[in-house]
């Protein structure tokens, strides 16, 4: 039987990252993961998805180049080579990832684990069996879409992000059940590439884990690009035909149906905890994800657990910083465990949501007296420039001392603008130190410091 000091079960951004930081710290390392390496996030989520929504941006700069004074007459789609671009781009990845193995001297073993004991896991690929024993396990599963009774995926009429990343054609008509990031998403870019867009939502705004001011504006947005927008909706259950889907849904008291050629589900996550020996080993879960303190520990302290199988946010970075954690503690290294109130959210539409922090009212939930800063792009040189004006920044402080409570942008490069404000919140820092921070012009960025401007009553551009 092969030792290790640590096994990590699952080869995605939580747990190749905490392979590659264990063996940093001279450890001696397996990675099991029955798939390829990277995960689903690298595979068929975060890095295939850019890439086909860098495709439906391009798409847009040329059906709209003559506002540029580009007349492009004649233009072809081939929806099957920007699906192509997008797996190319999955597969180089992936092998990149298999090189980080070698090249920190990582065991990489291919197969399903499961847990026989603390120290033990069980390997089965086919019909060939190994066991490996470690000093610490880290749990690292990942997650799949979540599903409710009466809208099971088909893989055909009905389906999840995976089988929409990777369709033969473009339909004619698509109905998205979820309006989070993975829904507004998918909505651009079938939109784009002109597909007829109903997007459903079961709050009353989507995108509703946003602040209010940015729901409105991105739903705006959407209804200017002729999507259909159902807020306030349940859906019942979906029917899949041979040649349609019916979604059956109630809203305001009233049942109606909508036919289409496929139906999204993008409802959440779930994490992948069956069937790798938790009941077995004792380790704890609570509403479906395993329970760890801190330091990502389970209730068995040798078994860690990181990412999706710990729960919300379901979010690859927040996937990788618990493998830094859960990596360092498993080798008796000083670490910082993860500050859960200072994590981006990044949705990749267009235009672009990313936040941190409180919304204004969960800030006034909490008891803060707040002030708000706001700058929109439509008075932003850059933004103009760009020919991308739509949406704005808007800041939370505390009233009494200028604190950064939260920030929430909306706009062309809203996911690249987000990490000044994370900076500026572990820091602590103040409206003050925003505004007086000098940004170079003309970039969006100078949005970040107008809007602290704005909070303090000394608004120049807006």
């Amino acid at each position: 039987m092969a030792k290790y000091d640590i096994a990590i079960l699952g080869g995605g951004p939580g747990g190749y990252v905490a392979a590659i930081r264990a063996a940093q710290l001279g450890k001696n390392v397996a990675i099991i993961d029955k798939d390829r390496l990277g995960g689903i996030c690298l595979n068929w989520g975060c890095i295939p998805t850019k890439a086909l929504l860098k495709n439906a941006e391009v798409l847009h700069y040329i059906k709209n180049a003559e506002a540029f004074g580009i007349k492009i007459p004649k233009y072809s789609v081939d929806f099957p080579m920007s699906i192509a671009r997008s797996r190319t781009i999955a597969d180089q990845l992936s092998k990149g990832i298999a090189f980080l193995m070698k090249k920190n001297n990582i065991t990489h073993i291919e197969g399903n684990g499961k847990l026989t004991s603390t120290t033990i896991i069980e390997v089965k690929k086919g019909k060939s069996k190994q066991t490996i024993e470690a000093d610490k396990i880290i749990l690292a599963t990942g997650g799949r879409p979540r599903f409710f009774p009466g809208m099971e995926l088909d893989g055909k009429r009905i389906i999840s992000s995976k089988e929409a990343m990777s369709l033969k054609k473009i339909p004619k008509k698509m109905i998205i059940i979820g309006s989070g990031a993975i829904g507004v998403e998918f909505a651009y870019f079938y939109n784009e590439y002109g597909s007829e867009i109903h997007l459903i939502e079961m709050m009353d705004r989507i995108v509703p884990i946003e602040d209010e001011a940015v729901s409105k504006e991105l739903a705006r947005n959407f209804k200017k690009a002729k999507m259909k927008i159902y807020t306030g909706a349940k859906v019942s259950k979906i029917d899949a035909l041979k040649t349609k889907v019916n979604v059956h849904l109630e809203r305001k008291g009233k049942k109606e149906t909508i036919e289409g050629d496929i139906a999204l589900v993008a409802i959440g996550v779930t994490g992948n905890i069956e069937g790798i020996g938790l009941e077995d080993m004792g380790v704890a879960t609570e509403k479906g994800a395993i329970t760890i303190n801190e330091f990502n520990q389970t209730s068995v302290p040798k078994i860690y657990a990181i990412g999706d199988v710990t729960g919300p946010p379901w979010l690859a970075h927040v996937a990788s910083a618990q493998g830094h954690v859960a990596a360092e503690h498993a080798a008796g290294h000083d670490t910082t465990p993860v500050d859960y109130s200072n994590i981006p959210g990044c949705t990749y539409c267009q235009p672009q949501v990313a936040s941190i922090g409180l919304t204004e009212s969960t800030a006034k939930e909490k008891g803060y007296d707040v002030t708000i800063g706001k700058f929109d792009f439509k008075a932003s040189g850059k933004a103009m420039a760009a020919g991308s004006t739509a949406g704005f920044v808007k800041l939370v402080f505390d009233s009494k001392y200028g604190e950064l409570l939260g920030a929430h942008i909306i706009g062309s490069e809203a996911t690249e603008m987000i990490a000044e404000l994370g900076m500026a919140k572990a820091l602590e820092s103040t409206w003050h130190e925003l505004a007086t921070t000098v940004h170079a012009h003309p970039t969006l960025s100078e949005a970040v410091m107008e809007a602290a401007l704005d909070a303090m009553g000394q608004g120049v551009h807006q």
